[in-house]
């Protein structure tokens, strides 16, 4: 472990930050939208639009209805979340090598969070991790910092210095200043420089290749 970073936690997002399952999620939105006669999705126009959580998203697209729309979307993703599961290069690596130098790992996603943790267990990675938070497990989903209170509860660690909040968007890096965690970005999802300045990382990794490396060489 270097000397200048020493975190105690980790928490990381899981979506484009440990795993790729954007064509399930695709699947399961089109279905979603079709029913509704709206204009299916690309899987990079998913990716773009669901950095928030459903709670927030469905009813700016789908109206007073939109609870119909996320039944459809559960139902269709819930068929096949784990058929296009797989784990980005580098992140279970990552994973192992963080927990053999008695680092902390949670989770906080904006993914529904049942389906969350069945994809932890269907990797076999649950164990990894001492909390898995998902969207509607806290009373706000982020950016807001009450899922990192939840997933750090009974851990003996607090947001602060000591704890890094791991994601690849904006929403992460709102959620990270917001809990009062040191804010660190993965990878090179499209943020503006003006929303950059605003909402800094203090370390930006390539990936999880790259995270790995500074963090354990």
């Amino acid at each position: 472990m270097t000397g200048m970073l020493k975190p105690g936690a980790i928490l990381f997002d899981w979506d484009s930050t440990l795993v790729d399952n954007w064509p399930g999620v695709t699947v399961a939105m089109n279905a979603a939208l079709t029913a509704f006669e709206l204009t299916a999705w690309t899987e990079s126009e998913m990716r773009a639009r669901a950095k928030r959580s459903m709670r927030e998203n469905f009813p700016k697209i789908f109206g007073p209805d939109w609870e119909k729309a996320r039944d459809i979307f559960y139902a269709t993703f819930e068929e096949r979340h784990l058929d296009g599961l797989r784990a980005l290069p580098g992140a279970e690596e990552l994973l192992l090598e963080l927990r053999a130098h008695s680092i902390l790992l949670g989770v906080v996603s904006n993914k529904n969070g049942d389906f969350l943790r069945a994809e932890a267990e269907s990797l076999g990675w649950a164990e990894y991790f001492h909390r898995i938070v998902g969207a509607t497990d806290a009373p706000q989903d982020k950016p807001a910092r009450d899922p990192v209170d939840l997933v750090l509860a009974e851990s003996g660690h607090v947001p602060g210095d000591g704890v890094w909040f791991v994601g690849d968007s904006l929403v992460d890096l709102q959620c990270g200043l917001a809990s009062g965690c040191v804010p660190v970005l993965v990878g090179d999802d499209p943020i503006s420089e003006a929303d950059l300045l605003k909402w800094p990382p203090a370390f930006h990794f390539a990936d999880c290749h790259a995270m790995r490396r500074t963090l354990t060489d």
